[in-house]
């Protein structure tokens, strides 16, 4: 069953008095071979966007037009980080993720 995404944990964290939450998701992590490629994301406290939703649930074009609007948003941060096998290898599945 889906269950829609809630704010419950960044309520709590914002009244302990902390502002700045970054969410995080990973690809890869799982394969036996290849990179580990990871992302972060911090949006505005008040951010909603009408057509932002589960990425696997939005067609192609549908998760290309929102990476648009996301990235042109300068109230917006956002990083990515790749590791590959080597490095994996040599610090661990869990230290690259």
């Amino acid at each position: 069953m889906y269950r829609r995404c809630g704010f419950r944990h960044e309520r709590k964290l914002r009244a302990l008095g902390i502002s700045t939450i970054a969410g995080i998701d990973e690809a890869g992590r799982g394969a036996l071979a290849g990179p580990v490629v990871a992302a972060a994301v911090i949006l505005p406290e008040k951010f909603r966007h009408k057509k932002l939703n589960d990425s696997k649930q939005l067609l192609p074009e549908k998760r290309e037009e929102i990476y648009h609007d996301l990235i042109a948003n300068n109230t917006i941060a956002w990083a990515i980080g790749v590791v590959d096998s080597v490095e994996i290898d040599t610090i661990n599945i869990l230290r690259a993720t």
